[in-house]
């Protein structure tokens, strides 16, 4: 990881165990495999200050590389696109990969900026690491399942960008901060980051003057209020699901790829002749007997999976639960600010 000048990393020390940076890597792991992950699996850490941090010398980096940990801290990712610049907020667990194997797009010109909001450490998970986490698929289900909640969230915030008055989009944008971020405070849900009025617009889509006066309405209403440590503080309700009746949403029915023309498949070398039936019973003989043992074998494996999937579904419950519960609170909270 080599960052700019200006920003030169301090080492957090080398060859610290991954699951004590981050311990809900190992939630689907049992106590003895997980007592052998933290033994095996080590990474080396990287510490930078706020500001610009210069993640395109990495693109050169190995591809074998799994990927970067970020264990604290909220890092930006930039997209510029011309004069419009889109921006995701990245924290504490998230998966970055600044390098790619096929290099950046050639055909639509974009460029890619990172900035730290505050001191962030990344982790390197490297081949070498890499390699060990094939012996715990449990981490990796774990890290595949961020990297699909980070797809998520970035479909929500595309959704956000979309709705049409840019004040439900900062009420909306809030909220889906709050479900990541947000902690109970006396007087609302409270949104621990420091945003800029430029930032909030890079996130839904909208110019820092048209922001600044939405904020200000949201702030007369009792929505939305910025404290005076520069953090955001949520007095209101979140938006409402749109009425089936009133919005009518149209699925996408035309078909996106054309039918591919099916090739003619030649007749394979060495086939048994149509008229030969005793050739061809003796084949299909041999085709049963083969399909039977591939059959029983499937059947072995799957009973094998149906065991582990069944300890890994009663431990997603778990863990969903106390997702409903956290959500809950902060429902409550917003509800108990209302009557109030």
């Amino acid at each position: 990881m080599s960052p700019t000048s200006a920003s030169a990393p301090r080492a957090a020390g080398a060859g610290r165990p991954l699951l004590e940076l981050d311990p809900e890597l190992g939630q689907l792991l049992t106590a003895e495999r997980r007592e052998a992950a933290e033994h095996e699996l080590r990474v080396r850490v990287s510490t930078f200050p706020v500001g610009e941090w210069d993640g395109g010398r990495l693109t050169d980096a190995d591809p074998m590389h799994l990927g970067l940990l970020l264990v604290d801290g909220v890092l930006a990712r930039e997209v510029v696109l011309g004069d419009t610049v889109s921006t995701e907020l990245l924290g504490p667990g998230d998966v970055l990969r600044p390098w790619h194997i096929e290099g950046p797009p050639e055909l639509l010109n974009v460029a890619i900026r990172w900035n730290a909001l505050s001191s962030v450490r990344l982790a390197l998970i490297d081949r070498r690491t890499a390699a060990l986490l094939g012996r715990y698929p449990e981490i990796g289900a774990v890290v595949i399942d961020r990297l699909s909640g980070r797809a998520h969230r970035l479909a929500v915030t595309q959704a956000i960008s979309q709705l049409n008055r840019v004040d439900r989009r900062l009420l909306a944008l809030f909220w889906h901060l709050a479900e990541r971020w947000g902690r109970v405070a006396r007087d609302g849900i409270a949104v621990p980051l420091v945003l800029s009025h430029r930032l909030i617009g890079e996130l839904v889509g909208a110019r820092r003057p048209t922001v600044s006066t939405a904020l200000a309405e949201l702030a007369r209403d009792g929505q939305l209020e910025r404290r005076d440590d520069g953090t955001w503080l949520l007095t209101g309700q979140p938006l409402a699901m749109p009425d089936a009746n009133v919005t009518e949403l149209i699925r996408q029915r035309r078909r996106l790829v054309p039918n591919a023309v099916e090739p003619d498949v030649p007749e394979a070398v060495g086939a048994p002749a149509r008229g030969e039936p005793s050739e061809r019973l003796a084949v299909l003989r041999s085709s049963l007997e083969a399909a039977r043992a591939a059959s029983q074998q499937h059947r072995r494996d799957l009973d094998v999976l149906q065991a582990e999937t069944a300890a890994l579904r009663e431990r997603t419950v778990e863990l969903r639960s106390r997702r409903q519960h956290y959500v809950g609170e902060l429902r409550a909270a917003a509800d108990q600010r209302r009557e109030a």
